[in-house]
């Protein structure tokens, strides 16, 4: 047989199992795995001798070109997936939120108008659910046409026009059990944050502090119960985003338990940082929804990654620079909410997960790779080292250690949240359906060059790997 690449001499990690394997590519697909293809013809090479070969990772939430507070995230699709190749992942899922006056499938049509000739990698979109009316229902099942079976639905943001109540959100469940789509959520209280937020401005505390204290954990921990009861009760497939509550992992766990179909991600900024940094000078930098909380809360995520209660680590990245950030002027209301993250999340995971003895290796690609193809309807064609996956792989170098700066990032954010923290462990190459887009750190890819991924509903994938 003959192979447009070889990649060689790599440890392939899958969720299952870790072992030294030759990949054979052809027309953008694996289609051989063997100890050794010595010997067999290929127009090209990839010497992995030595190094870890990695499914290319998914971050299923990502926020590129996102109109907020009066700005943009500062980076586009282009500089976004450039950046999140770098850091090994292949594939990233956007939102497409209406505007008012505007359908799902049109919001769908305009985000793809601007990310398709831009987008480095391949991508896909959540589909935002704002409210429920009459014709929400034929919404649906138009996005679900348009390749998008998984919705977003914010229990937060009224004054933005995104808040949906309780009755569409139960309604928005309901719609979805028939087709299996998934219902993701942005769950906190709102009434709680504003009755706190109101208290603090009255007593002159407009500091950035008091954006943690406004959002206490105890606000998340209950949207998230009201979210599980709602799932329970219409049998829709529910995913709360960006976790950050350790009080809401243990209701995960008991609703997961029940049968409920639940899952979950957490992000790196809820697992390696903490709201002490809130009091520094810079600390608006750090300012995410929902905010970083304490250390007790950093073992409670993690413990949840590692016995399965979670499933997926995103990185809810949307990065705005200092200038942009500096729009605060110190009400802590006025901050642009988000992080840089989708280059550093393999990165870190590994160092702070796999080196440090969090998790293992083939947890990790679980976490980052299998679990969300799989939720997201992606599975296997990608998230999988195996015969007829895309051959979208990362060849990553585990010993090597790299202090994280913006100097060393593609991102166009001028700071890191990570700024300083030395990581072990780097990508070196990442292949895109076959592909180089990234060789020796650098991008090769081209703007365009990613693609649109429909896809289907994941009602059928039953228990995750590790959980």
């Amino acid at each position: 047989m003959d192979f447009e690449r070889i990649v060689r001499g790599g440890t392939v990690v899958t969720g299952g199992r870790v072992a030294r394997l030759d990949i054979g590519i052809r027309q953008g697909r694996i289609v051989a795995l063997a100890e050794s293809l010595a010997g067999a013809p290929a127009a090209a090479v990839t010497d992995a001798t030595g190094l870890l070969v990695l499914p290319g990772a998914i971050d299923a939430h990502v926020h590129f070109a996102l109109p907020v507070a009066g700005t943009h995230s500062i980076d586009d699709f282009a500089s976004g997936t450039r950046a999140a190749a770098c850091g090994g992942v292949t594939t990233v899922i956007d939102f497409a939120t209406p505007v008012p006056g505007e359908t799902m499938a049109q919001a769908i049509v305009a985000r793809r108008a601007l990310a398709d000739p831009q987008v480095g990698i391949d991508y896909g979109l959540h589909a935002g659910i704002i409210g429920w009316h009459a014709g929400s229902g034929d919404e649906l099942q138009e996005a679900l046409a348009a390749g998008c079976p998984s919705f977003k639905l914010f229990m937060v943001y009224a004054a933005r026009g995104l808040r949906s109540d309780d009755g569409a959100f139960y309604c928005a469940l309901r719609e979805t059990v028939a087709s299996g789509a998934t219902v993701t959520v942005h769950a906190e209280n709102e009434e709680l944050i504003e009755r706190l937020t109101a208290e603090a401005v009255a007593r002159g505390e407009l500091g950035c502090p008091s954006h943690g204290r406004t959002r206490p954990a105890v606000n998340e921990v209950e949207a998230v119960s009201r979210a599980i009861r709602w799932a329970e009760a219409t049998g829709g497939r529910l995913y709360v985003v960006h976790l950050a509550a350790g009080g809401a992992v243990e209701l995960i766990r008991q609703a997961r338990q029940r049968g409920v179909l639940v899952e979950a991600e957490t992000c790196p900024q809820y697992l390696l940082l903490t709201d002490e940094l809130f009091a520094r000078p810079d600390g608006h930098h750090f300012a995410t929804c929902p905010p970083i909380r304490d250390r007790a809360t950093q073992e409670q995520l993690w413990a949840g990654l590692a016995d399965g209660t979670l499933q997926v680590v995103a990185t809810d990245t949307c990065p705005f620079t200092s200038e942009q950030k500096a729009s605060w002027n110190g009400d802590f209301r006025k901050i642009p909410f988000g992080l840089p993250g989708v280059e550093t999340l393999l990165p870190l995971l590994h160092s702070e997960g796999v080196v440090a003895g969090r998790i293992s290796l083939p947890r990790l690609v679980q976490l980052v790779a299998e679990n969300p193809a799989r939720i997201f309807g992606l599975w296997p064609r990608k998230g999988a080292i195996a015969i007829g996956a895309d051959a979208d792989l990362v060849v990553f170098d585990p010993q090597r250690s790299v202090v994280l700066d913006p100097a060393v990032l593609q991102s166009r954010c001028d700071y890191t949240p990570y700024q300083g923290r030395t990581v072990r462990g780097w990508v070196r190459d990442t292949l895109l359906r076959g592909e180089p887009v990234v060789v020796d750190g650098r991008f090769v890819g081209q703007p365009g060059g990613g693609r649109f991924l429909c896809r289907e509903p994941a009602a059928g994938r039953g228990r995750l790997s590790g959980g």
